[in-house]
């Protein structure tokens, strides 16, 4: 029996803040196609229900670890994200003024936008670890040195399936010492 889009969002977003080592205050980025999950072309078949299982699922598998979780909206939106407005203002982000929709920010910005105790879209975050359902192209909201993470899944539904976390640059040269638990 196949598991569920939750079922698999779920472990996905377990494995990865156990790799990751997120702890409370980190943040993880999140991008979802949920036209990509039911078996369609990005951003041709949006799909609220869908995009409803992977917020449920990452909000579960979060709650309580103090991780916040910004969800990334489609290109019509500039890939701006949705984080809680408690984020945006201990981190100094400032807010953009847009309300997602499936049609423009997508089915998973939307489900998050109305998830979350108190909304506010960003343009940018430096996020600790991230998941990429379906090629939304997350990225350019990681810390600098992005590190792939290979989960046991490699698909949610049919859409593709990235990970990453991210961990300090290296600086020095040849001598230099570096702290294990960092890497």
């Amino acid at each position: 029996m196949s598991k569920t889009v939750y079922e698999q969002v779920k472990q996905a977003a377990e494995e990865l803040v156990g790799i990751a080592k997120l702890k409370a205050g980190d943040l993880l980025v999140v991008g979802c196609s949920s036209s990509e999950i039911t078996g369609s072309k990005i951003g041709t078949d949006s799909k609220p229900e869908t995009a409803d299982e992977v917020y449920r699922a990452l909000s579960d598998v979060l709650k309580g670890t103090g991780v916040y979780l910004a969800a990334q909206c489609c290109e019509h939106l500039n890939r701006a994200l949705v984080v809680e407005a408690e984020y945006a203002e201990k981190h100094g982000v400032e807010t953009v003024n847009a309300v997602p929709q499936p049609k423009a920010g997508g089915s998973f910005a939307t489900a998050a936008y109305k998830g979350f105790a108190h909304p506010v879209l960003v343009e940018s975050v430096q996020a600790s670890a991230g998941l990429d359902i379906g090629g939304t192209l997350i990225g350019m909201h990681l810390k600098r040195v992005a590190v792939p993470v290979r989960l046991s899944l490699d698909h949610i539904g049919s859409a593709i399936l990235l990970a990453a976390r991210t961990r300090p640059k290296f600086v020095g040269g040849s001598r230099a010492v570096y702290d294990e638990n960092l890497l």
